[in-house]
């Protein structure tokens, strides 16, 4: 499916996500989960770890212990993984591939800027799937871009499909970004705005939600359920990091030149740069 030019091209941002990584207890039933219904394919296997994708293209990192306490809602950490959809007829295949399946859904929305619908895998992790409307659908009259909580139209959704069957994510898809559950977001806007380099695309009551290159957000964080939280505490499963790939070299030393004035400890390797946002999520950037 060809994707119109209208539509925001995610590799040309600045900043934007690559892969997600995750601490879970059953590591079969979790991966199982992920290439049953989100069609994701296993790119690499080993003892205690499960890459999956879609083609060549890492999206999702599965870091297997059962010794792991269960994921706390209420903690800081992972609000949800949103894999986008290419096109609108991708999104519309899945949901009839979902509803086909009786896979439990959590909601569905239309904010405007997509369309998207809501899940959660075996251990909580909160998965969002959605398609993005045109660039010129995000914007009101004073160039912000507006989003909102709507009703979806799912049988209109549905039409989009045209017959077409599910045969797993598409190549052409990518994690379209990261919702994060932070303490505060104060505090969030002092790591990912100041430090990262990412614009405050839009705010709700109690988020910040955080794009680059004109994109609605690659990242948000909110303290609808984590309001006050502190440090995740080690052992626990649920988000361990987010791959971030950085454009350009020069942004990714201008990163790491503001970590280090913040006092933010950076672990650099061959691949990039590491740090650590202020409730332990790791942040791995990459040229």
């Amino acid at each position: 499916m060809t994707r119109d030019t209208e539509y925001f091209d995610m590799k040309a941002a600045p900043i934007r996500i690559g892969a997600v990584r995750l601490k879970v207890r059953d590591l079969d039933a979790v991966s199982s989960f992920y290439q049953t219904v989100l069609g994701l394919s296993p790119i690499e296997t080993s003892d205690g770890r499960v890459t999956l994708g879609t083609g060549e293209t890492p999206l999702l990192q599965l870091l297997g212990d059962p010794a792991l306490a269960p994921h706390d809602p209420r903690q800081a950490g992972l609000f949800h993984t949103a894999f986008l959809m290419p096109t609108r007829a991708d999104l519309a295949c899945w949901v009839a591939h979902v509803a086909e399946a009786r896979v439990p859904l959590q909601g569905a929305s239309d904010h405007i800027v997509s369309e998207a619908l809501y899940l959660a895998d075996p251990e909580g992790n909160g998965i969002e799937v959605y398609a993005d409307r045109p660039v010129s659908d995000w914007h009101g009259e004073s160039g912000e871009i507006r989003m909102s909580t709507d009703p979806l139209d799912v049988p209109d959704l549905l039409k989009s499909a045209k017959g077409t069957a599910w045969s797993g994510f598409p190549e052409g898809g990518s994690i379209g970004h990261v919702h994060l559950q932070v303490g505060d977001t104060a505090e969030a806007d002092r790591f990912y705005r100041d430090v990262l380099g990412l614009d405050i695309a839009a705010r709700y009551p109690g988020a910040s939600f955080y794009g680059s290159g004109g994109y609605h957000h690659q990242f948000a964080g909110n303290v609808w359920n984590s309001r006050r939280a502190g440090k995740r505490i080690e052992g626990m499963a649920g988000l361990d990091a987010v791959e971030i790939m950085v454009r350009d070299v020069a942004d990714l030393a201008a990163i790491g030149a503001r970590a280090d004035s913040a006092g933010i400890e950076i672990i650099k390797d061959t691949g990039g740069l590491t740090l650590h946002d202020p409730w332990g999520t790791g942040i791995i950037l990459k040229n």
